[in-house]
């Protein structure tokens, strides 16, 4: 029934966290050059107080980054992690069935570690971030433990199936929307967004009283991730990222026709957005859709990529550590948690009504966003590399690791 190698002693104990050795560079470096993009997106939608978080007006410069945004950033950039999410759960069984712990032991790491990361996603909505994925991501780690993670190969191959349906939908409604654009005369119609009330709120006490409401509604939104999830747990079970080289053309197919997808299913409300094109609120509403349904196919293209940067980094440099800007982005990775729980902490602090506002103070939320996240984003590297330097962990991930193995 399994599709995860067992072995064949009597069942131990749990075992602790992954070791530093036992990390492969794709993964890690994938999380911390990302992180990048989720700076990027979330301030945005700090700054501008709505979803996905644009200028509705752009002028000059703006209107490139409108562009910029949702072709590469916004719904592109989360399905990214959502795949290693799925990666990380079977590389985390893989490790307890290898230390001889048993299915048993192994699955109520699984269920621990995720149970404790919903109470994360609730703590963090609650404190800074109604946009919170945390909680989704246990959700979904919690159910496919139980239901997907030990099933056989038969039953893996049926994500595959999955994202060709999607595919197929994806390609419909691009057609839909490009009929309705072809028929429609010219508009004037923008993004449509939505507004968040907990980034409008008056005081810290009342933005936290709505994040408790929004936080639910949004974590349900994106429960369907566990389509993306499955699809990293299906290349863990494959060692894709730790063999690059054997996965090579895999790799390069998937980042062309992933991004390729993503890329072009942003576009024609990124030109919208940045004000190059101008369409009636129906056929806005239609690229709007095609950019939502087209975004998940950045989560594997993402990957994919940096696979291929991992293969390209590793060749000739067997044995030897990376450079420092990699090493730097890999650190950034292993403790991903914490940086993205230090990137809502600055959104807060930097970018409410009751805080500093900085957005609202410059006159320019587009470039206080834009800049916030480039430095906020810096400032993990180097804390995270810092940390690295003395074999830390990142907090949250002390925590948590303290929470799920206990103290060790």
């Amino acid at each position: 029934m399994t599709a995860i190698p067992t072995q064949s002693h009597a069942p131990g104990p749990a075992r602790g966290p992954v070791r530093r050795t036992e990390r492969a560079l794709a993964p890690d470096l994938a999380r911390g050059t990302m992180l990048l993009f989720i700076a990027l997106a979330n301030a945005a939608v700090f700054a501008f107080g709505n979803q996905p978080g644009a200028e509705a007006s752009p002028h000059g410069w703006e209107r490139p980054f409108n562009l910029v945004m949702f072709v590469f950033v916004h719904a592109r950039a989360y399905p990214m992690f959502a795949v290693m999410f799925g990666y990380g759960l079977v590389q985390l069984a893989r490790r307890q069935d290898a230390a001889g712990s048993g299915p048993g032991a192994a699955r109520s790491v699984l269920l621990k570690r995720n149970a404790w990361l919903v109470a994360f996603g609730l703590v963090h909505a609650a404190l800074l971030n109604f946009g919170d994925f945390l909680g989704a991501y246990g959700i979904v780690g919690i159910l496919f433990t139980l239901l997907l993670l030990r099933r056989g190969e038969r039953v893996q191959r049926v994500v595959l199936w999955l994202w060709g349906g999607m595919t197929v939908y994806v390609a419909v409604v691009a057609a839909m929307a490009g009929y309705r654009a072809a028929n429609s005369g010219s508009g004037s119609a923008g993004v449509p967004t939505g507004d968040v009330d907990s980034l409008s709120a008056p005081d810290y006490a009342a933005s936290m009283a709505d994040r408790l409401g929004e936080w639910p509604i949004h974590t349900l939104t994106v429960l369907p991730f566990i389509v993306i999830v499955w699809l990293g747990a299906w290349a863990a079970r494959r060692g894709v990222l730790e063999d690059p080289a054997r996965h090579r053309r895999l790799l390069i197919r998937t980042a062309v026709i992933g991004l390729g997808i993503a890329f072009a299913g942003g576009a024609p409300i990124g030109l919208v957005s940045a004000g190059f094109v101008h369409v009636d609120g129906a056929t806005a509403d239609a690229f709007l859709t095609l950019y939502e349904v087209s975004g998940q196919y950045g989560g594997p293209g993402y990957v994919a990529l940096f696979g291929l940067l991992a293969l390209r980094l590793s060749k000739g440099r067997s044995g030897s550590r990376p450079k420092l800007p990699v090493a730097a982005l890999a650190a950034l990775g292993q403790r991903s948690l914490s940086g993205y729980l230090c990137q809502s902490l600055a959104w807060v602090l930097l970018l409410s009504p009751f805080a500093l506002a900085l957005g609202e103070r410059t006159g320019s939320p587009t470039l206080t966003a834009c800049l916030s996240a480039i430095l906020v984003w810096l400032a993990t590297v180097a804390g995270a590399y810092a940390l690295q330097r003395r074999s830390l962990p990142g907090p949250a991930e002390k925590l948590l690791r303290r929470l799920t193995y206990g103290p060790r």
